[in-house]
């Protein structure tokens, strides 16, 4: 019997990856995945290099189960390591393995058990020769879907995975699938199906698993792929500042990173009894709540700062979280000590800094509110005559300007009344100036009381007032005036000894929502007051003391 040197040899290089891998790298969680993976890939060669060197058929058997074996585990092996390479190991979760492994399972049951050889038969008694059956095609069937589903998984990692090396990390493991699925349907294409018309070649699934694990090997350690985030985590545990301790349900200690040293000796192994560390400490709050809370409640996440007992001016924050399982069942507590001197220093500084800014704010609050009331002064005096406290008549063409523009385009009626007392110049000369102001302010104040909110009354100048009624037709605005002139005529102002009546004349203008159109709003307006003066000066050369409506 010749010596099975490919399958030999390829053992021994699988071997040697399988030796390098351990030798050469940190062991995390995904390493050993891979590792079990990469020793179940080992048994075929191994199976396939031993049954060629017995001619004994029950030694035979049992080394073709152990390579069947092996097949039938490469494919949920496959899937299972894949789910490690795309970060979805929450996935992986008890019964979802059994679901995943239990078609290949059976598989493998049904190849040891062989019932009436529907698995295989062997030839002349001699398995190197063999003949199989349906269930052999079901085990190869599942083994190609298991290899589907890889693939699938991993060419949707790669569509969301955005890094350049994480793409480069899932090509690689991506070839070394297509490889070893390619060798493994080479295989049953010529060493099974065609082996009536094609000579037997040795080691072609073997070849491919040497292959495709070249391929993971290489992603090793040119890309770094297996739990690079882990790593990195333990690192940061280690060197990061701030002091941790993992706790589990008993307060045994699992874990202790450099950054505790300074606040806790705790060593892995012994136990962390919280009511010690805190009775040599000088506590800020309620110690007691804190030590019965975490006795009692170890649900509960807690905090407290204390100061400690050596150095009292070095402040210290701990704080406490559970660590709960899917089912909220406790399985230990992480214990945090942060260093907050610095930040008391700050937070001390800060608030004096604060009690000095709330003060000067203070002070600018009371500057602020004296400066808004003299604006508000300020800006009614610009806007308001100060005798009668009407708009001035600036103000109002300002207002005017924008109010007709909005009349025009919705169409809204308007008018404008124009009035001044009669004789006023005698009444001056009379009475003198400070009786002609007390009219001037009287007549303004009347007139005020028959206004809406939304008119605007203005003093036009001297004596002469302006009234403009958005929202008002003609025979609405002729009904106004007419008020407002009787109004006026019933008041009567103290002159001294006597008492002075008051009338006045109105011109009135009165525009409608379908006759309003211009271009230009100033040129507009001094046609409308030019237009109200007219009428004004008609109602005085007809006597006075009425009101006359302008065309």
């Amino acid at each position: 019997m010749a010596f099975p040197w490919t399958d030999f040899t390829l053992f021994v290089l699988l071997f040697i990856l399988f030796v390098s891998v351990i030798a050469f790298n940190r062991i995390t969680q995904t390493h050993k995945v891979y590792l079990v993976f990469h020793f179940i890939m080992m048994l075929w060669p191994l199976g396939q290099f031993a049954v060629k060197m017995t001619d004994f058929s029950g030694v035979q058997l049992f080394f073709i189960n152990m390579s069947f074996v092996a097949m039938g585990m490469l494919g949920p092996g496959w899937l299972v390591f894949v789910f490690f390479l795309t970060g979805r190991v929450e996935q992986l979760r008890a019964g979802r393995i059994f679901i995943y492994i239990l078609p290949a399972l059976l598989c493998i049951i049904g190849a040891l058990w062989n019932p009436h050889e529907l698995f295989m038969s062997p030839v002349a008694g001699n398995y190197l020769d063999r003949i199989y059956g349906p269930l052999f095609w079901l085990l190869v069937l599942i083994q190609f879907t298991y290899f589907f589903t890889a693939l699938m998984n991993m060419f949707h990692a790669l569509k969301t995975v955005s890094s350049i090396n994480q793409r480069k990390q899932l090509a690689t493991a991506l070839i070394g699938m297509f490889v070893l699925t390619g060798f493994g349907l080479l295989d049953v294409l010529v060493n099974v199906l065609l082996a009536q018309w094609l000579p037997v070649v040795p080691g072609l699934l073997a070849s491919g698993i040497l292959l495709s694990d070249l391929c993971f090997v290489i992603a090793i350690y040119r890309f770094g792929m297996f739990d690079i985030l882990s790593m990195a985590q333990r690192d940061i545990f280690e060197h990061m500042t701030t002091g941790i301790i993992v706790v589990d349900e008993n307060g045994k200690v699992l874990e202790v990173n450099r950054g505790a040293s300074p606040f806790v000796q705790s060593a892995k192994g012994e136990t962390f009894e919280m009511e010690k560390f805190l009775a040599p400490l000088q506590t800020q709050g309620e110690v007691y709540e804190f030590l019965y809370r975490y006795l009692h409640h170890p649900y509960e996440k807690m905090q407290m700062e204390f100061s400690l007992h050596e150095n009292a001016g070095r402040h210290v924050s701990i704080q406490i979280s559970p660590v709960l399982d899917d089912r909220k069942t406790l399985l230990g507590r992480i214990i945090t000590f942060h260093d907050v001197t610095e930040l008391r220093k700050l937070v001390v500084e800060m608030n004096r800094k604060n009690e000095a800014l709330h003060e000067r704010n203070l002070e600018l609050i009371t500057i602020q509110e004296e400066l808004f009331r003299v604006n508000q002064k300020l800006e009614q005096m610009a806007v308001t005559d100060g005798l009668t406290g009407c708009f001035n008549r600036r103000y109002l063409m300002q207002q005017l300007e924008h109010e007709v523009l909005l009349n025009m385009r919705y169409q809204i009626p308007f008018s404008i009344f124009l009035f001044d007392i009669d004789h006023f110049k005698q009444i001056n000369d009379k009475y003198g100036h400070l009786v002609g102001d007390e009219v001037i302010r009287s007549t303004a104040d009347i007139v005020r009381t028959k206004l809406r909110r939304t008119d605007i009354l203005a003093r036009y100048g001297g004596e002469e007032f302006t009234i403009y009624l958005p929202h008002t037709n003609r025979e609405q605005s002729e009904l106004l005036a007419e008020r407002i002139m009787l109004a006026v005529g019933d008041n009567w102002v103290d002159a001294g000894t006597e008492k002075v009546h008051v009338t006045i004349s109105m011109g009135v203008l009165s525009e409608s929502s379908e006759d309003l159109s211009f271009d230009d709003p100033k040129e507009y307006l001094r046609e409308v007051f030019s237009s109200a003066d007219s009428a004004l000066y008609k109602a005085k050369n007809e006597g006075r003391n009425r009101v006359v409506m302008a065309r």
